[in-house]
């Protein structure tokens, strides 16, 4: 956590810790508004630095768009294309950076393997099933960016 955020959490516990010697009904709004804080705080941090690459069809099945949705760039991607036997290196997509690669025909259905790492180091890894009839894995309910520490899968 940043110099700034410990900074301003303590002097919320302590004007806390004073209301609550003042009067106990004050002092639990207070405690209620620390803890607030904390969790704002806290969702912050952890929303910080995740790449999310994503792949879909475009160009009536003619391509593959490679795109960072995430807030933080992706570094070392790596995207196998099954079973068109096809293997893509990027060294870098930075957030909202597209990428097309474009084939000679269209492609009926493909799964799209997509490995990548953040600034730190830290490898994910993701998979999508690509169709052109309209079938696919895409979870509408996920939220625009990652939060809570994603799963991680290794190589």
């Amino acid at each position: 956590m940043e110099r700034n955020y410990k900074i301003l959490l303590g002097a919320a516990l302590i004007v806390t810790i004073l209301l609550f010697i003042y009067d106990i009904y004050v002092g639990g709004m207070a405690f209620i508004i620390f803890i607030v804080l904390l969790m704002s705080i806290w969702i912050m941090e952890d929303s910080r630095m995740h790449p999310d690459v994503y792949a879909i069809l475009k160009n009536g099945a003619k391509a593959i768009e490679l795109k960072n949705r995430g807030n933080a760039s992706a570094f070392a991607i790596h995207a196998a294309f099954i079973p068109l036997d096809i293997e893509i290196d990027l060294p870098l997509l930075k957030e909202d950076e597209k990428y097309l690669y474009a084939f000679e025909k269209m492609i009926n259905e493909v799964k799209v393997t997509v490995s990548f790492e953040n600034e730190n180091k830290e490898r994910f890894s993701k998979t999508y099933l690509l169709s052109a009839t309209g079938r696919s894995e895409e979870d509408l309910l996920k939220p625009a960016f990652p939060l809570f520490k994603w799963k991680k899968e290794g190589d």
